[in-house]
């Protein structure tokens, strides 16, 4: 998404730096700010799961974007982590009225966050983006919370609604897989070695027994001039 600073008066970029700057010093209670050097057009948050509710224990990425005409249009808010949730939509997007026809340009960020944490502990199925959840909500609630609770664990507990993950993470490749001689071990190595010393060994045995076979001729020759003297 284009970033709307461009588009947005000095004025307004003064306020909205001063605000997020406020939020990140005192951040609401169970929300981090996580504010962008680069686009302060477009703020990314994390919101802890309320206790009591099928989200507790999660904790939930979400980012809010302001518009070129903001602060006389609501800033548009998307749940980076899944969520099963009757006014979330399965992208993301975020049905809640102080986004919409409840906005007012003096409301500001801080209420917004706040709107949104409270959505979570109550859901509006009239307004449903997940129509599922919303049915679900109204008509079994029991398997509302279950499901709910389900992706939760799945998608915002465990370190999976962190940070991306460093590259260096991970099964790394072995040291030496392109190297033959390093795969074979010592034992491929040492082969011409072996064969050297078989060849010498061979040589070695042949030549005893060469030496062994003069000695014996000789003793029987030396016995044959003996008995010839009798």
């Amino acid at each position: 998404m284009n970033s709307n600073v461009e588009n947005l008066p000095p004025q307004v970029l003064r306020l909205v730096y001063k605000e997020v700057s406020a939020l990140a010093a005192d951040p609401p209670e169970g929300i981090k700010i996580y504010p962008s050097d680069e686009d302060i057009t477009e703020l990314h948050t994390a919101i802890e799961g309320p206790e009591g509710t099928p989200f507790a224990g999660g904790v939930f990425r979400m980012r809010l974007v302001l518009g070129k005409d903001f602060p006389a249009v609501p800033p548009k808010g998307y749940f980076l982590t899944k969520i099963f949730h009757p006014n979330v939509g399965h992208k993301g997007e975020i049905c809640v009225n102080v986004l919409k026809r409840d906005w007012k340009a003096e409301l500001g960020l801080r209420h917004v966050l706040l709107t949104i944490k409270c959505l979570l502990i109550h859901p509006n199925p009239e307004s449903a983006l997940n129509e599922e959840a919303g049915r679900l909500l109204l008509e079994d609630y029991a398997e509302y919370e279950s499901r709910a609770r389900l992706l939760t664990e799945i998608h915002a507990m465990g370190g999976s609604s962190g940070e991306p993950q460093d590259p260096n993470d991970g099964p790394q490749p072995k040291k030496h897989a392109g190297d033959p001689m390093k795969r074979a071990g010592p034992s491929a190595a040492a082969v011409p070695a072996a064969l050297g010393n078989g060849a010498n060994g061979a040589s070695t045995t042949s030549s005893n027994s060469s030496s062994s076979t003069n000695v014996a001729g000789k003793k029987k020759a030396d016995k044959k001039r003996a008995l010839r003297r009798l």
